[in-house]
């Protein structure tokens, strides 16, 4: 991997500068994150160099540069950051050549392998995903991760199939839990768009939510507290849940028979206390979202639907853009909670 020692020293050859980037030293349970030059390597981890334009601040990146949680596997010192999009500056594969503009999401960017909190950036080029036209990085960046799992869980519902607006139970409505978050307020935003009836469930602002395409809010205790009875009275045609814990047993007692819960968080707990019965006597799916190893082809087809099915005016409303230099005060934010939305990192002046 990258060798983190600083250094003056300049080539004749952009191509092998070096690199400003946000460099976690110490231990992964006590990182101490600063924005340093750091001397990028040759292609021998990838075949493809890239020069970041953008980067995204997410849950996860928050848990790294913090040292909350167990998320960075790579030796220190490290560059976080498991979101990137650029422009390919040198490459030894065909398929992708310089001058392309690309996203890199996931397989353990910012995790085992060096990431996006950096100008730039090695990757494989079997990994990279072309920018959609009529997005710029920054735009790539203001879904990141987190819209790209929004989309994905979108797509496993759409593929499960979500119980029609007919029948006893009312119209058809799908939940979103954690719905103030990245993956949230894109999960919503993304369902509203496909013309579905959404309920947010969030402990934050209401007017938030509703301008992104929600039609109704509930408080995340109306869900927050568990199932009460193993099986309850079916509403739900379908969920996304970014929150597991006693959320998503709630949310497993009320789905109508035959629709599906499509999983991709923790933030209220990894447990899950539950029965077989919505399983057995309705024919509920519980689908996990994985959005780090998800196969190319979703990838493709989640980046180009994102692209054209979101307007520009929803994500603009959901994102903040930072310096680099602001990440350690933002991972903070993120992980106390104090983060509606998306944060995008800009490289291009760092």
């Amino acid at each position: 991997m990258p060798d983190a020692r600083t250094s003056d020293a300049r080539t004749s050859d952009a191509r092998t500068s070096d690199a400003r980037a946000l460099v976690l030293r110490g231990s992964p349970a006590c990182p101490d994150a600063r924005v340093e030059t750091v001397r990028m390597p040759d292609l021998r981890d990838g075949e493809v160099r890239i020069r970041v334009a953008a980067s995204s601040l997410n849950y996860k990146d928050g848990l790294a540069v913090t040292g909350r949680g167990k998320i960075v596997r790579g030796d220190f010192p490290f560059v976080p950051g498991i979101d990137l999009a650029g422009t390919v500056e040198e490459s030894r594969d065909p398929a992708t050549p310089e001058g392309k503009d690309v996203i890199l999401t996931g397989w353990g960017t910012g995790e085992t392998r060096w990431g996006g909190f950096a100008t730039h950036a090695i990757a494989r080029a079997d990994r990279l995903v072309a920018l959609p036209g009529g997005l710029s990085p920054h735009d790539a960046m203001a879904f990141g991760t987190a819209g790209l799992t929004a989309m994905l869980a979108a797509m496993h519902l759409e593929r499960e199939g979500i119980p029609g607006a007919d029948g006893e139970d009312g119209p058809a409505e799908i939940v979103v839990t954690g719905a103030s978050g990245g993956v949230g307020s894109y999960g919503v935003a993304i369902l509203a768009a496909l013309g579905h009836r959404v309920v947010a469930s969030s402990g934050k602002a209401a007017d938030f939510l509703a301008g992104i395409g929600a039609a109704e809010v509930i408080g995340r205790d109306v869900l927050g507290k568990g199932a009460a009875r193993p099986l309850d009275r079916a509403r739900w045609a379908g969920a996304i849940d970014t929150v597991g814990g006693p959320t998503l047993g709630a949310l497993l007692s009320q789905m109508r028979p035959h629709a599906s819960v499509a999983a991709c968080g923790n933030a209220q707990s990894a447990d899950l206390a539950t029965t077989v019965f919505p399983f057995i006597l309705r024919g509920v799916r519980l689908v996990g979202v994985d959005s780090n190893t998800a196969p190319m082809d979703d990838r493709r087809t989640a980046w180009a639907r994102l692209a054209t099915l979101v307007p520009a005016t929803v994500r603009e409303r959901l994102t903040t853009t930072i310096a680099l230099a602001d990440v350690p005060a933002w991972a903070g934010r993120i992980v106390r909670g104090e983060v509606e939305g998306r944060v995008v990192v800009d490289l291009t002046s760092a």
